[in-house]
């Protein structure tokens, strides 16, 4: 009994110290007191306008956005208050269950290819709002920083023995429970593009994917992950989004929850280096590589 009343103090001190550290943290972690960071196009429609003579982005295409109204969508009870509720308390029974895991990972990590084993990456979030995505380094040391990852030569190689695992099983993207904690992502939502995806941006405005917090996995994710192109991924985001709005959001969310229990087992999915795969265009931004020795 005495055992049990320890582990309980241990648990309520760590959740309470938590706590006090997420609100400490999250302006910080959502560019809020940086101006030149933040998104000129958050709370707005956006549409994508294609241009040759622009420089070619993230989506490996050429173009920019425009404003073409604002964003009208308003949360429901569900949204808002219930889902909010399970995201933070699955967020924190992971963040303890896990954490024996996400320390042996963050030593694997390290073994593997020392140096920092975390990195963090501009994505854009609800409403297009920036915030600061957090991810376990799968990634050696010495890739090249200025790069996009499909424009890398042979990108395989660059990947570490731990972060092809890791990968594999979408382990990278633990972290991303700590994101979820602090009101920046959901458990289940749209994957959170990078903050120059213009054209994924653009495409998921089409069905209102924007309008609702990005998510540590989605419908997108477990019906075809990386191998999706952008227009089917938006179409799917949306397919998740319309559910939230018209009140079938939990019932969504438990069919995204279950679905993904056997992707996160074995992704087949997961493709480096080749067309239609999301990995290949994250940049590896906010953090400064090692040159190769």
């Amino acid at each position: 009994m005495k055992t049990w009343k320890k582990v309980l103090a241990l648990g309520t001190a760590v959740a309470t110290g938590m706590a006090i550290v997420a609100i400490i943290k999250k302006p910080k972690s959502v560019y809020k007191d940086d101006k030149s960071q933040q998104n000129p196009m958050e709370g707005k429609k956006v549409k994508f306008i294609k241009n040759d003579t622009e420089p070619e982005n993230a989506d490996g295409v050429k173009g920019h956005l425009e404003a073409v109204g604002l964003t009208s969508h308003k949360p429901s009870m569900y949204e808002k208050y219930i889902k909010r509720g399970f995201d933070i308390v699955l967020s924190l029974v992971g963040l303890i269950v896990l954490s024996p895991v996400l320390i042996g990972l963050s030593i694997a990590i390290f073994i593997d290819d020392p140096g920092p084993v975390l990195f963090t990456q501009k994505r854009i979030g609800k409403d297009k709002q920036y915030f600061k995505l957090h991810k376990f380094r799968s990634m050696k040391m010495c890739t090249p920083h200025d790069k996009p990852t499909h424009m890398l030569e042979n990108p395989e190689q660059y990947i570490t023995r731990v972060g092809k695992f890791i990968r594999a099983h979408s382990l990278d993207e633990l972290p991303q429970i700590w994101d979820i904690f602090i009101g920046n992502m959901s458990v289940i939502g749209p994957r959170p593009g990078l903050w120059n995806q213009d054209l994924l941006t653009s495409e998921r405005d089409k069905y209102g994917a924007n309008d609702v917090k990005p998510g540590l996995t989605g419908w997108a994710q477990i019906n075809g992950r990386d191998e999706l192109e952008i227009p089917d991924k938006a179409k799917l985001d949306g397919k998740y989004a319309n559910a939230l709005k018209s009140g079938k959001g939990l019932k969504a969310d438990i069919k995204c929850f279950l679905g993904s229990v056997g992707v996160f087992a074995n992704d087949d999915s997961v493709v480096e280096g080749g067309t239609g795969e999301i990995k290949k265009q994250e940049i590896q931004e906010n953090y400064q590589w090692r040159k190769c020795s």
